[in-house]
């Protein structure tokens, strides 16, 4: 690659020129983790085409069957305009001088995110791109999330099991029922074609910090699963599913530690099987924990919206 000399610029929120008085914006459109891609077409056919498509189309953890992170669509320069302009998540290349990478919030539509890649070629703008493509990446993320959760606050259960049994607050649409309650277990659950979602709570025994891998949460999840959650066939019930290697991570949620385990549940002497997302959250000084989980049963469809929402419920959490 020939030298460029370039400027990062991240612009995090800006709203584009100074206005005065408010601004009038029309609300956003687009299906939850859909991207809008502007650029000329002969470079959406070329490499920075690929590469864009590589980083944006990431595999999304923990699904039975590949689906990308982001549905993309592609828009040629000339008609960026209108109505097109209302997407959701955008991701413009532009030709300029100076190399760089500009995020704005809300420039055209709310809620809005739109990222800009200025470089004097198609060169120069996939370099911009690939030495900032995860926080474009994270910040659709968040984007998607509050969208995601404006939808479900439409039409918001009262969440009242959550905060008796275990004194916490999750936003969830209405569509969601109690399925099942014990001391320390609350499952809600949602019917969807031909399946349902499913989210449980529960608290646990402090981890243990120094097991190998996704193997201290296999094990708690599997143990509840063989309690909590029966199967439709006799002496069945959910289980991790050993083929699939989860994806785990230690992480920070709400100032708390937490571990986020991402997997194939499948029903043990049964016919069932799908994706889980789960949470071990640290609750307090005395080294009590917070298990929550989402798991789908959704056979013969694609099933990254239906993991993205049931993440974005646990990521509602709040406490009293």
């Amino acid at each position: 690659m020939k030298r460029v000399v370039f400027l990062l610029l991240i612009l995090l929120f800006s709203c584009g020129q100074p206005q005065k008085g408010p601004r009038l914006l029309a609300d956003s459109s687009g299906r939850i983790n859909a991207v809008t891609i502007i650029m000329p077409e002969n470079d959406w056919k070329g490499q920075l085409g690929q590469i864009v498509r590589k980083e944006l189309e990431k595999e999304y953890e923990g699904l039975p069957l590949m689906e990308p992170q982001f549905t993309l669509s592609y828009m040629s320069p000339k008609l960026f305009n209108g109505f097109a302009k209302h997407s959701r998540n955008i991701l413009h290349f532009s030709k300029d001088s100076t190399a760089k990478m500009t995020l704005y919030q809300n420039q055209f539509a709310k809620p809005q995110v739109v990222s800009q890649i200025q470089g004097e070629d198609s060169e120069v703008q996939a370099f911009m791109f690939e030495e900032n493509a995860s926080l474009i990446r994270r910040t659709f993320v968040e984007n998607e999330r509050k969208e995601k959760r404006r939808r479900m606050m439409k039409s918001p259960a009262k969440a009242t099991v959550f905060m008796k049994t275990f004194g916490i607050k999750l936003t969830y649409p209405t569509a969601y029922k109690t399925f099942k309650t014990d001391t320390n277990f609350v499952w809600i659950q949602k019917a969807i074609p031909k399946g349902h979602l499913n989210l449980i709570a529960y608290r646990v025994e402090a981890p243990d910090r120094n097991s190998k891998g996704a193997l201290m949460t296999i094990a708690i999840r599997d143990s509840v699963g063989k309690k909590q959650i029966p199967g439709r066939l006799p002496n069945s019930y959910m289980a991790t599913e050993a083929a699939y290697r989860p994806y785990r991570y230690k992480t920070n949620f709400n100032q708390r530690e937490t571990y986020v385990t991402k997997g194939v549940w499948s029903a043990a002497n049964d016919y069932m099987a799908g994706p889980f997302v789960h949470y071990i959250i640290r609750e307090g000084e005395n080294d009590e924990w917070l298990a929550l989980e989402g798991f789908t049963f959704a056979p013969s469809v694609n099933k990254r919206e239906y993991m993205f929402e049931l993440e974005t419920i646990i990521r509602s959490l709040e406490r009293k």
